[in-house]
């Protein structure tokens, strides 16, 4: 199967109320692991790489890396641009096969985040590539997204509204209280599923999208710092609310962080167990495997996306 669009994948998500997991990957080994676990899953997934991971790893080996990734994985697979900082970028994107993008204009006023983003919808649209677009503020730390506590802010229902009928996307990121980083919640975590309600309410053929949405699982932050990491306090979003999130009408759910932990741990435990390794096969070969049962618990046990393919 080929690449497809978010199209079909989102309206099923609505009809049968469950999320699709979007990963982002930066190399081979976590695209291979994302798309095995797909496979074994039988589940659709969304790959999406940010602007930085672009600048690392190359748009056009990412580009083959999945394309060769989805030669012998038969289940609905979309390539995305996540979080696209401007229109040159996201055009970028869609002359290289992206099959989505994101445009994220929430940093800007409401009318120039419209103007943004109906700009790109009209060149995505011309090319039958999709537009993800982002309303509200997220706090948090990720890549080249970096929103303070004190600018973060709530999407208001009736802009979200107004927002998609001027512009056309195909679907929106919203803020109920996620962010982005391993430092999500200070206190106990809270997500605002009336503002999801009236959303959806609002907007009820809009697929609706959650981001800074990574459990930051503590079995993977207790082994990191075990094994010389320093990651102390780290908070993420418990699997039960992206459960109920699931549930209650969102259809793409990104996680980032849970997977740079997955590896990292892994690494970190390898090399200190056995310091005389220095094969990157040795310890990135048991790194693939972590990430993939996170991706696997994710599909089977929080989206409700396995056997939905």
């Amino acid at each position: 199967m080929g690449l497809v669009t978010t199209k079909e994948m989102f309206e099923k998500s609505m009809r049968e109320h469950f999320a699709i997991g979007a990963f982002n990957v930066n190399n081979m080994e976590i695209v291979q692991a994302v798309l095995d676990a797909a496979k074994e899953e039988n589940s659709p997934v969304i790959l999406q790489a940010s602007s930085s991971a672009i600048k690392y790893a190359r748009i056009n080996y990412l580009m083959k890396m999945v394309e060769a990734g989805i030669e012998d994985t038969n289940v609905p697979v979309a390539i995305h641009l996540d979080h696209g900082p401007d229109f040159e970028t996201c055009k970028m994107c869609i002359d290289a096969g992206f099959t989505s993008v994101m445009i994220d204009g929430s940093k800007y006023s409401f009318e120039e985040n419209v103007a943004l983003t109906k700009k790109v919808v009209d060149y995505a649209h011309e090319r039958g590539v999709v537009v993800e677009a982002e309303l509200g503020k997220l706090a948090g730390i990720e890549d080249d997204v970096n929103v303070s506590s004190s600018d973060a802010m709530y999407t208001d229902p009736d802009e979200a509204r107004e927002f998609v009928e001027r512009t056309g996307c195909d679907s929106l990121a919203i803020a109920i209280g996620t962010s982005h980083g391993a430092y999500k919640f200070k206190g106990e975590a809270k997500l605002r599923f009336d503002i999801l309600q009236k959303v959806k309410e609002k907007l009820p053929n809009t697929p609706i999208v959650l981001h800074g949405a990574s459990t930051v699982i503590a079995e993977l932050v207790e082994t990191c710092n075990k094994y010389g990491g320093n990651i102390p306090g780290a908070k993420g979003v418990p699997d039960e609310m992206l459960k109920e999130a699931s549930e209650k009408g969102v259809s793409k759910i990104n996680v980032d962080t849970d997977l740079r932990l997955a590896m990292t741990s892994e690494i970190r435990k390898v090399l200190a167990e056995e310091p005389e390794v220095f094969d990157p096969r040795k310890y990135l070969t048991p790194a693939r495997d972590k990430i993939k049962e996170t991706v696997k618990h994710k599909m089977r046990d929080v989206f409700g996306s396995s056997g939905k393919a």
